[in-house]
């Protein structure tokens, strides 16, 4: 069953009335709210990046925007509602790693759609390292924890945002890597997921760290490994898997998307807006908080890059025989 949840961001934003009539009459956009699918349900990155942007880009346009979860099959579908929307600049979604280049080769002919083809795509919004962090009474404190866990007799269970997602991939990958497998746990979003590692009912998770960020600053999950390159400025004291022996290394994407069609000149306004907003000082101490780093890209290397994104991840997914089951 699908998933969705609707809300305005921000109540009372929007053109006046006289603004409102000539937008109108001139047939200029935008002159109604914008719809902005998030395919995944609340709580996680895409949700949480998804309202930053929408209240600031609200403001700009003069328009109210909607942001709507629209959860399930790896972030597909919420993304195939909007490849199928009308291209009028009123649609747009969180395009993202697992919608937009790992779920596709995940789901195979199930996906009815094309992450490049069915999509104009707008710009990159922000990027991530991935981090694993455990419930405090798992008794799991470094990666080596990880490994002899999943090793016992009562193996281990990780928890992600869902089947196709990147963290689904690295659970895959860290499985070859002890040899032995490790159980993922799927769920319709990061926020669901980490609610169940809260409250004991799984005792890890493979999450985004802008998701995860606060509930480590809180105390209520411990941060097992960063999945970087090197440890991460907003938390330092957390190493990396390479450092605790597992050379692995995951960043998350996200980025704004529209259906293929839609005018080109409402493209470039969005991209203009996008990255003006990431780099007003507020956008970018968000995200520094939450361990995330701003895009810089235009319309068309957004594009380029989920093209390199696409032809990167296929044949990964092959390798670790990553599915959706």
């Amino acid at each position: 069953m699908r998933s969705v949840a609707r809300r305005s961001v921000v109540l009372g934003i929007g053109a006046s009335p006289l603004l409102a009539m000539g937008t109108h009459a001139q047939g200029a956009w935008p002159s109604q709210s914008i719809r902005l699918v998030v395919p995944f349900a609340p709580g996680g990155t895409t949700d949480l990046v998804a309202r930053l942007i929408a209240a600031g880009l609200q403001e700009k346009l003069g328009v109210s925007i909607v942001v709507e979860n629209r959860a399930g099959a790896g972030a597909t579908l919420g993304s195939e509602t909007v490849a199928r929307a009308a291209p009028d600049g009123y649609t747009l979604v969180m395009s993202n790693i697992a919608s937009h280049a790992i779920s596709p080769a995940v789901y195979g002919t199930k996906v009815r759609y094309d992450p490049v083809k069915d999509f104009a795509h707008i710009a990159l919004v922000v990027s991530n390292p991935t981090v694993w962090v455990a419930n405090p009474r798992a008794g799991i404190r470094t990666m080596a924890d990880v490994a002899a866990r999943a090793k016992s007799a009562g193996g281990l269970q990780v928890a992600t945002s869902g089947a196709g997602s990147s963290n689904h991939l690295l659970v895959v990958q860290m499985s070859r890597q002890i040899g032995t497998e490790i159980t993922h746990v799927p769920f319709r979003g990061a926020g669901p997921a980490m609610q169940a590692v809260i409250a004991g009912q799984v005792p890890m998770m493979s999450d985004s760290l802008p998701s995860a960020a606060s509930h480590i600053k809180q105390g209520s999950v411990i941060a097992v490994g960063m999945c970087s390159a090197e440890r991460h400025p907003s938390f330092p004291d957390v190493p990396t898997f390479r450092e605790q022996g597992f050379p692995l290394e995951s960043d998350s994407w996200f980025g704004l998307s529209a259906p293929a069609g839609t005018p080109a000149p409402i493209i470039e306004r969005l991209n203009r807006d996008v990255l003006a907003l990431l780099q007003t000082a507020d956008i970018r101490n968000r995200f520094a908080e939450l361990g995330g780093t701003p895009g810089t890209y235009s319309a068309a290397d957004y594009n380029s890059f989920i093209i390199r994104e696409v032809a990167k991840w296929a044949p990964l997914v092959q390798a670790a025989g990553a599915t959706a089951d």
